[in-house]
């Protein structure tokens, strides 16, 4: 038997003292192997064991196709302990069996039937019955476990394919239906290992009643949407990707949850998952329900869901969404509309302390995964330790380089050298957190249109310029991420019942930039100058950031080996830029290792005959130099030879 922290079992077992002396303490993480249904024997006989926190309830009934629904035949029985769990056990109930609590209030008012918050499975929408169900799988990918703290680590190279699984290649010969997690281990695995993406990012894949969501109104904490398929389906689809040595990343949601009477809210008569007082309780932009964070349950709740994911799951990291709304009590309120913290001030000391255990536990128990933040204020230290007065997280999404880098981009190149400080303007504060440059799924919706679709200028223009964004993405500090469809093109706005524009890769243009991108992480992944000094200071260094007026910018990125360098030197402008006199970190001969204007990516052929060799002429602080074509609109990465 394994022992997790506080020396509760790993395994499936009766909730008993021990639990629930450390559950009303606050510190149970594993509830997941308490709560809801699990198959067992007890006392010779084979059944399933049911157990539910639903302090405020006068009585619970499961009801399920195994008794006809019957609202009275299975009650619950209310444990001696204060704990507020119900349990029982039910004998002849076995994997696949559909069932829910019906809940009867105290007050006698509320009765309501609800599916488990921990269940496994569940039907598919928009049937809500759970489904009694196990994680049993045998793993196939011990080689990555082992080796994946060195896949993980913050100076290791990670190029993020973010996905969502309904819309990446829909089945349109069989009414357009979304794929299954095994049609994906086959076609989508093979894509990304093919395109050189280091992990995958999924949007959340938790159950979610609406599908319009995206996954982001989660209902089943603990349980994969069946849209796609089983829980071992979605587990074969994690090992296959592990076995091809992709990392995969979960979005996550523990913020917020929708108001769908068979979920979490109002669970037994009472608010108890969320606030009571809709000023705390209840979101205006997402119309759902806030997670009340001060409860010891909840985090519990929580927590226990974080760790199931890379316990039963093999989850290599966990991408935690809306930060900015947890930290925030006037979040998206106008005054009056929110109720200061105890000392007066708009923070969140409840969820503040809730994300620094979620985080602390996590590194725990699973020091080789990563845990990330999609926060879009300036909050300090969020990446940082929380010794040091930090969240704890392992890394932060950079919202204000995506903010900036696309406004600028949108601009006509005419224009650009009025807003040069856009690109420059990131490196002020790209060292003060441990940043994921990020170009995602938010970007793309909502009337925003494509990445492509933002590029100004004609049709060539246009794909020179996502070869230039996505250049000098690689080329900047930080971790990377890009939504599915940009590394082909995509024109229209991405639509989550439609499957990407695949078609166009039979067009040149495309295929082109679907060759830069995979070119761009193979050269990515090589080069350590370009990831292992990601978060600090000292592997980056400007060659010149101030030429505006010629709208070139040019820096160095070196690695852990000092002679570890690429530089990269960025054409903002569609005119090619000859002669153009450059400083270099070394003297000798530097080697163009890559060239967005190439002829094979759809470029003009714009170049430097694959090298240059530095002259003993001073310029930008350095004692050599070469003189350089930099084509137009177009990034060049040299590496000394």
């Amino acid at each position: 038997m394994l022992y997790d922290i506080n020396g509760i079992t790993h395994g499936i077992t009766r909730f008993g003292e021990q639990d629930a002396h450390f559950f009303k303490e606050g510190t149970h993480y594993r509830l997941y192997n308490k709560l809801g249904s699990h198959e067992m024997t007890i006392d010779g006989k084979q059944g399933t064991y049911f157990a539910v926190w639903a302090p405020n309830a006068k009585a619970i009934h499961v009801i399920g196709d195994f008794n006809d629904w019957d609202k009275a035949r299975h009650p619950l029985g209310a444990r001696w302990d204060s704990s507020g769990v119900w349990e029982g056990f039910i004998e002849g109930v076995s994997k696949g069996a559909l069932y829910k609590y019906y809940i009867v209030s105290r007050d006698n008012k509320y009765r309501e039937d609800k599916r488990d918050p921990f269940a496994f499975y569940n039907e598919v929408s928009p049937k809500t019955a759970s489904i009694v169900w196990d994680t049993d799988y045998r793993w196939k990918d011990a080689q990555w476990m082992k080796d994946r703290h060195k896949k993980n680590g913050l100076d290791s190279p990670m190029s993020i394919y973010e996905v969502h699984i309904g819309s990446w290649r829909r089945v349109i010969e069989e009414y357009n239906r979304p794929p299954d997690y095994r049609e994906m281990a086959e076609d989508f695995v093979k894509y990304v290992k093919d395109m050189g993406y280091t992990h995958v990012e999924f949007l959340p894949v938790m159950e979610h009643p609406f599908y319009g969501s995206w996954g982001y109104q989660s209902i089943g904490y603990f349980s994969p949407t069946s849209r796609y398929g089983t829980p071992q389906d979605f587990m074969y689809l994690i090992d296959c990707l592990h076995r091809n040595d992709i990392g995969v990343i979960l979005d996550w949601v523990p913020s917020h949850f929708p108001s769908d009477v068979h979920g979490l809210f109002y669970f037994d008569g009472t608010h108890l998952f969320e606030h009571a007082d809709p000023k705390k309780g209840f979101h205006p932009d997402w119309k759902s329900y806030i997670f009340d964070h001060s409860r010891h349950e909840v985090r519990e709740f929580l927590i226990s869901s974080a760790l199931f994911w890379m316990d039963k799951y093999h989850i290599d990291g966990i991408r935690v969404d809306a930060v900015a709304s947890m930290l925030y009590l006037d979040y998206s309120r106008e005054e009056g509309e929110w109720i200061p913290n105890q000392f007066g001030g708009r923070e969140n000391l409840e969820a503040v302390d809730f994300l620094k255990t979620l985080n602390r536990v996590v590194y725990e128990q699973y020091p080789d995964t990563q845990m990330i933040a999609e926060e879009s204020t300036a909050w300090q230290g969020v990446s940082r330790p929380i010794y040091d007065g930090g969240l704890g997280f392992g890394m932060k999404w950079n919202m204000g380089w995506m903010h900036d880098v696309l406004l600028y981009f949108s601009k006509d190149p005419v224009f650009r050298k009025y807003h040069h400080n856009d690109l420059t303007f990131s490196f002020l504060y790209t060292f003060t957190e441990n940043f994921v440059l990020s170009l995602s799924h938010d970007e793309v919706v909502h009337g925003k249109g494509s990445l492509m679709a933002k590029m100004p200028g004609d049709d060539w223009q246009k794909f020179a310029n996502m070869r230039l964004l996505l250049g000098y993405m690689f080329a900047h500090p930080g971790k990377k991420l890009l939504f599915m469809g940009a590394e082909i093109g995509q024109w229209a706005e991405w639509n989550h019942e439609k499957s990407l524009e695949w078609h166009l890769l039979q067009y040149s243009p495309h295929q082109g930039l679907q060759q830069w991108m995979k070119d761009l992480n193979k050269v990515y992944k090589n080069e350590p100058a370009l990831f292992e000094k990601d978060f600090i200071p000292e592997g980056f260094k400007w060659v010149d950031s101030n030429d505006w007026q010629q709208g070139v910018l040019s820096f160095v990125r070196t690695g852990h080996d000092w002679n570890q360098k690429v530089v990269a030197i960025c054409n903002f402008t569609p005119e090619t830029r000859f002669d153009y006199r450059m400083g270099m970190p070394e003297a000798g001969a530097w080697r163009e290792i890559l060239n967005s204007d190439a002829k094979e990516y759809g470029g003009s052929g714009q170049g430097n005959f694959g090298k240059k060799e530095t002259e003993p002429i001073p310029i930008h602080g350095c004692q050599d130099s070469f003189s350089v074509t930099i084509p137009p609109l177009g990034v060049l990465f040299l590496k000394k030879m």
